[in-house]
């Protein structure tokens, strides 16, 4: 699962350069005959996939008789780069693997196809996937959802069950986190429920606010934020938490998990798989279940380039690539999941086969129903790095909540304005 992060800034810089003519927003869906030649643009998926890229690009030749689809595939390394560049010197691909983050930039300076003008996505594929290519600022949507990534939670059975809680009722959201990480303490002091600081995406997750619905302003310095950022200093202050987790070599917690330090972490669905080979102690007691409140969602998509001269065509192209049927012979190949509905009814997303990671994948794909991007594309490393140092203040105790927030959002919005 692709999850590199593009400055929006930087990107837009690059392309502000140009000559651009029309406005952001897609035209109604072309009338025109899918014929012709298109590109598509992939993102490091060959040599490994080669063989089921060209099998699609057959089916859709096939499908329609005229058509010609050129493969064309990037290097993971300075794949945002190489995008940009194509921008800059108008050769963008006519069907292009974009992330959102990595489609933004390109969406605010009208090179991208409104695909919501192209028919009900919602019908097709998973609200937080269609959602992953709305922008603020923007109407429309920019981008085909293609493969999914989430986490589920892996919970230690035998630490639950061993200090005062139970394993086949762990915590489902933050407050339930926080009430059992303290019965956990008072049974078991040296053992830890929770191992890590909170995110921009916690928020989310409790349903605080963090982007102006215009884009233009970081809004997340509120009372509810105040008092999630309250509880993780009493959690910490109280040795809910392990001390190292303020250390710049914190270890993390999936590691402390697997060193059967902490009783929870999060991962995604073949984790498991992982943790019992580096711990055998972890096989047959691990409790696997959907990730707190809202399960986090990492999107790849394809994006239409609003001048291609086949623009039919290349919309044609892409909702095939991204249909139920490639999609879900797509997910069998890879570690990944599809994002349409229909795949719900595929037995590999909605039968359990028996084994820990066949459990793991049925709790998370059931959960991209509910799935949703944590943190706005606009946050970029500067940014997330700032909002990181003033929690771990306010969570020491060196900085009240208050300050911490303010001073974080005051920042951010004087960085985003740069952008």
């Amino acid at each position: 699962m692709h999850r590199t992060r593009l400055a929006a800034g930087t990107a837009i810089a690059a392309i502000t350069a140009l000559t651009l003519a029309g406005c952001t927003g897609g035209d109604s869906r072309p009338s025109g005959k899918i014929e012709g030649t298109v590109t598509l643009q992939t993102w490091s998926l060959t040599p490994k996939y080669t063989d089921y890229l060209n099998g699609v690009i057959s089916a859709f030749e096939a499908k329609y008789p005229g058509t010609k689809v050129t493969l064309l595939d990037q290097p993971g390394e300075g794949y945002s780069e190489k995008v940009l560049s194509q921008a800059a010197t108008e050769q963008l691909p006519d069907v292009i693997n974009l992330p959102p983050d990595f489609a933004l930039p390109l969406a605010q300076q009208g090179l991208l196809e409104d695909v919501s003008k192209t028919g009900d996505l919602a019908k097709t594929y998973f609200a937080g996937a269609v959602d992953a290519f709305r922008y603020e600022g923007i109407s429309g949507v920019y981008g085909y959802p293609w493969y999914l990534g989430t986490d589920v939670s892996y919970w230690n059975k035998s630490q639950l069950d061993g200090c005062g809680l139970n394993s086949a009722a762990p915590p489902k959201n933050t407050a339930e986190l926080f009430a059992q990480a303290k019965v956990m303490h008072e049974h078991c002091p040296d053992t830890y429920l929770m191992s890590r600081l909170p995110g921009l995406g916690d928020f989310t997750v409790d349903g605080i606010k963090i982007l102006s619905d215009d884009g233009k302003k970081f809004v997340f310095a509120t009372p509810e934020a105040e008092k999630l950022v309250d509880s993780y200093a009493e959690a910490f202050k109280n040795g809910y938490m392990p001390p190292s987790v303020l250390n710049d070599d914190y270890l993390g917690n999936a590691t402390l998990f697997k060193q059967g330090k902490v009783a929870w972490t999060t991962g995604g669905s073949t984790a498991i798989n992982d943790f019992v080979k580096e711990n055998p102690s972890l096989e047959g007691n691990v409790a696997i279940t959907p990730a707190l409140s809202v399960p986090p969602l990492w999107v790849q998509g394809v994006s239409v380039s609003k001048k291609s001269k086949n623009l039919a065509t290349a919309i044609a192209l892409a909702e095939f690539l991204t249909n139920a049927e490639n999609q879900n012979a797509f997910g069998h190949l890879a570690n990944i999941f599809p994002s349409t509905i229909a795949s719900l009814e595929d037995p590999y997303y909605s039968k359990d086969d028996g084994t820990p990671a066949g459990q793991a994948r049925i709790i998370a794909f059931a959960a991209l129903k509910q799935a949703k991007v944590l943190t706005p594309y606009t946050v970029n490393d500067a940014m997330n790095d700032y909002f990181k140092q003033q929690l771990s203040l306010a969570i020491s105790g060196q900085s009240s909540s208050h300050d911490a927030l303010a001073k974080a959002q005051e920042r951010m919005n004087q960085l985003l304005a740069k952008q």
